[in-house]
């Protein structure tokens, strides 16, 4: 029982992270790049695409499950609130598509569960699987619920180009950080 609780509250706090992580950062990137997006949902550069990215390979489905959470209520609260199946769909693919991505990283490159075998090469080919994943389900969705201006090519080009550029960017930093920490403790020893 208490193992069960245990796992439980993992998951709810991994999920909880995930959700608010890509809630700050999707309103951080709104504000950024405000100037160049290009469309309704869709941007040339992306940073929450590389978080979401990140966020599934480290906590799996309570990572996807907090992203599908709070991209629904995002588009719930946003430019969707007329159409609750469009929230839902935008909520699904926001969060299992990375997750499914995951999934092709780890069956077909051969990743480790605990990323110690992520090099550059199998990062660029998790970031580009998992944005041609993104850019197509989003795009394929947006068609299907014939929403204005959304679901044409030229939108899955833009936004399999900005989750590219969100996520080599998002992990640039992420690393670029690590690397300060690890400088910052060497010298205080």
């Amino acid at each position: 029982m208490f193992k069960l609780f245990k796992i439980s509250s993992e998951w709810f706090i991994e999920c909880a992270i995930s959700a608010m992580a890509y809630t700050l950062l999707f309103y951080f990137n709104s504000w950024l790049t405000n100037s160049i997006a290009f469309g309704l949902g869709v941007s040339w550069i992306y940073l929450p695409a590389g978080l979401r990215l990140f966020l599934t390979l480290i906590f799996g489905l309570p990572g996807a499950i907090g992203i599908a959470v709070a991209s629904f209520l995002i588009s719930y609260h946003g430019d969707f609130s007329q159409d609750v199946t469009v929230c839902i769909g935008v909520g699904i693919i926001s969060g299992f598509v990375p997750y499914l991505a995951r999934y092709f990283a780890f069956r077909n490159i051969r990743l480790e569960s605990d990323l110690s075998n992520l090099n550059f090469p199998k990062l660029i080919a998790c970031i580009l699987t998992f944005s041609l994943l993104s850019a197509g389900f989003h795009q394929w969705r947006f068609s299907m619920m014939t929403l204005e201006d959304a679901g044409s090519l030229n939108h899955f080009v833009v936004m399999f180009i900005g989750d590219v550029l969100g996520s080599f960017l998002l992990i640039a930093l992420i690393k670029y950080c690590l690397d300060l920490v690890r400088k910052i403790r060497k010298t205080a020893h």
